[in-house]
């Protein structure tokens, strides 16, 4: 086994990190304060090849060998600035232009994908309803075959990006009395009539717009199916099995901006004569932190390294990745407040943000509650998770 980064790899990741110093960590408190989208910032990430990475020339992409990982990396180091930002990798390569390039077809994957991964178009994927959360199956939008294309009804919750994106991944059913079988997958042009949106306003991740969207009788071409008609339930689980890797980078990503702000301050912070730091019970903070960071990445990086071998099914080790990261930067966060005290509770100091961002980590992309349930059935063989 090599734990090593490639030298390419390397270079990304400092790249990644010197871009998030300059454009991302000097302005994030204030977008949070004032709900801004920085449209630009996601844009030039675009540009960089940040969400390309797993993609061919053909493209757009880079055709890394090591793609996923390279994602892995690069979703840390910008979450490490900005969850809000963050939620790009997710939003633009994960959960929609990857869907698109493993279930689509031909004229999709050239129709779509090389707008998304540059950031000329901004992409979401919508599966959430005001009912239906972690139970997909109780979803209730509909796609009603018409003629030649489909006519989508329903409403949609907690998306990601919605009301700022182009294109959307919409999952909804064909055929509701055909069960599991009847959900299907499409390709919906965000600005098609019928097609309105409402952003919601949150605890955490304000930069990050997250809206409720409505389609009324929206007419979608036979051209927007991806996949074949009744693919939903696998399309869905994909991808849900990739954007869980985006978030369980995010959250490495956060938790280290938590022991960076935890450190700095135990050096810098005096109190009866001595450097706060030098106290055992901060220093037992400080290393149940970095040894929890440490134990995340590298269950995420082994799920990044698995599905750059092709193993994109390893919803096993995805879970143990996205669970361990989630409840890392819950912690961290929390044990980062308790160091730096009312200076941490201060909203002029950017750990109140990262404390409000942690908890999401906990809810996206399957709850943690989700991942331990996967686990579980796993370990008592009551259900496989890599089927």
């Amino acid at each position: 086994m090599d734990f090593e980064l490639s030298e390419e790899l390397q270079a990304m990741r400092q790249s990644a990190r010197d871009f998030t110093e300059k454009e991302i960590v000097p302005h994030a408190d204030k977008w949070d304060e004032e709900h801004y989208f920085p449209i630009e910032v996601i844009r030039q990430m675009g540009e960089l090849g940040y969400f390309g990475t797993p993609f061919p020339e053909e493209l757009g992409g880079s055709a890394m060998e090591d793609g996923m990982l390279a994602q892995a990396v690069l979703c840390e180091e910008i979450g490490r600035g900005s969850s809000s930002v963050r939620v790009a990798f997710n939003t633009q390569c994960l959960g929609t232009a990857l869907s698109i390039w493993r279930h689509g077809n031909e004229e999709q994957k050239r129709k779509w994908i090389p707008d998304i991964i540059s950031a000329r178009k901004i992409g979401c994927f919508a599966i959430t309803e005001p009912n239906a959360g972690s139970d997909v199956l109780a979803l209730r939008a509909t796609a009603r075959p018409d003629g030649d294309g489909y006519v989508l009804n329903g409403s949609k919750i907690w998306i990601s990006f919605a009301s700022r994106a182009d294109v959307a991944i919409v999952y909804a059913y064909h055929d509701r009395s055909a069960g599991s079988k009847g959900l299907s997958a499409f390709v919906v042009d965000m600005h098609s009539d019928g097609v309105s949106t409402r952003d919601l306003d949150k605890l955490g991740t304000r930069s990050s717009p997250t809206s409720e969207i409505s389609f009324e009788d929206v007419r979608l071409p036979g051209d927007a199916l991806l996949g074949k008609l009744g693919d939903g339930v696998k399309i869905c689980f994909g991808s849900l099995n990739q954007t869980r890797l985006g978030c369980a980078s995010g959250g490495v990503g956060l938790a280290r901006a938590c022991l960076e702000a935890a450190v700095r301050y135990c050096n810098e912070r005096e109190q009866f004569g001595k450097p706060v730091g030098k106290f055992q019970m901060n220093q037992e903070l400080i290393g149940q932190m970095a040894a929890q960071i440490e134990a995340a990445r590298w269950l995420t990086y082994r799920a990044a390294w698995q599905k750059d071998r092709g193993q994109f099914g390893n919803t096993l080790e995805t879970s143990y990745a996205k669970y361990v990261a989630a409840e890392t930067a819950a912690f961290c966060a929390h044990q980062a407040m308790k160091i730096l005290g009312a200076y941490g509770y201060s909203t002029e100091y950017p750990l109140a943000r990262f404390f409000r961002d942690a908890v999401l980590y906990q809810i996206v992309e399957g709850t943690v509650n989700v991942q331990k349930m996967i686990i579980a059935l796993d370990q008592l063989g009551y259900r496989k998770a890599n089927r």
